[in-house]
């Protein structure tokens, strides 16, 4: 394997599950969300986040959001999360799906609103929510999701590929939140783009997973062709690993930059070492694992729904942008 997961704790514990909810509870429950916050030791961080990717994509998922929601408490000197809490990071902002934050007198913050893309909402204790304000202000609140004012529903998620993370909408209709933050600093603070970088460590791990089950698969067959692929696949995830590397490097050498140019960055080079290894795997194996076993087919439908997170030549463009003005890409050396 190459060097970033180095498997950072025993994780036998968890396999590959419907239920997602069940191996974030069993994480949190061992104290394994307490992650090194962004910016400090970011590869420790990726690491881990690596690490549960390459056994259930759907459960990174809930583990991703979670462990950012408690990087953004910190920061944002936000309430204290209660012992075994789990936590989604519900920030998404389609048009169509607009949460307002209503008041913040003696009786509370409210929230109003639909909110769209809320993994793990049916299975989670809490949510940071992203919301506007009365002035149209970007806002963050932190809100309990065991109040009548939160309706889970069953809308916004028919994705066969990460399935297990219901990624589903939720409504807000005067639910009690407590607001984190100043508008605007969710995006202002060094952690937005830090954490948006991690993203590719959960891709990385996926990848990692894949190649991992062809080396199995591999292991005692000589067939000069499935080497060929099996080889490209190390290369691939190789690459990967090495931008993922320099990239935590980057962040802990300048925890309070902008990292929106290594950000965007890292996630277009995993996304591609990602993309060579499914092409590869699909190639070198036909048509029978895909159909047959159950832990192949369900990464190769996973990953690429969750590389999608990502906004593909959009940010391609931003990050043409961004490195024309910076000058020669020679500056991340």
């Amino acid at each position: 394997m190459p060097s970033l997961p180095q498997h950072p704790a025993d994780l036998s514990f968890l396999a590959p599950s419907d239920k997602p909810a069940d191996g974030l509870r069993a994480l949190v429950e061992r104290g394994m969300d307490r992650l090194p916050p962004p910016g400090s030791d970011t590869l420790g961080r990726w690491r881990m986040l690596a690490a549960v990717a390459a056994v259930d994509l759907s459960l990174v998922k809930l583990y991703e959001g979670h462990t950012d929601a408690l990087a953004i408490l910190g920061e944002l000197d936000g309430p204290a999360p209660a012992q075994g809490s789990r936590w989604g990071t519900w920030c998404a902002e389609p048009r169509d799906a607009r949460v307002e934050l209503v008041g913040q007198g003696p009786g509370g913050a409210r929230l109003w609103g639909t909110k769209a893309w809320c993994s793990g909402a049916g299975s989670l204790t809490h949510a940071v929510v992203s919301c506007w304000n009365a002035h149209g202000e970007p806002c963050l609140a932190a809100v309990a999701l065991d109040q009548p004012g939160v309706h889970v529903t069953r809308v916004g998620w028919e994705a066969v590929g990460m399935a297990g993370s219901a990624s589903v909408d939720v409504r807000f209709e005067n639910a009690v939140a407590t607001p984190v933050g100043r508008p605007g600093t969710y995006v202002a603070r060094p952690g937005f783009w830090q954490g948006g970088a991690g993203i590719a460590a959960c891709w990385w791990g996926g990848a990692a997973g894949l190649v991992q089950w062809c080396r199995d698969m591999t292991r005692d067959n000589a067939d000069p062709h499935r080497l060929a692929h099996r080889g490209a696949m190390e290369v691939a995830l190789d690459a990967g690993a090495a931008v993922l590397r320099e990239a935590a490097a980057w962040i802990d050498a300048h925890p309070q930059d902008d990292a929106q140019q290594v950000a965007l960055r890292v996630r277009a080079a995993v996304e591609l070492s990602a993309e060579a290894v499914m092409r590869h795997a699909g190639r070198a194996f036909g048509a029978t694992p895909l159909c047959r076993d159950a832990r192949f087919a369900r990464r190769m439908a996973d990953l690429p729904v969750f590389l999608r997170q990502g906004h593909a030549e959009r940010d391609l463009a931003t990050l043409g942008r961004l490195s024309q003005n910076k000058g020669s890409a020679a500056w991340l050396l």
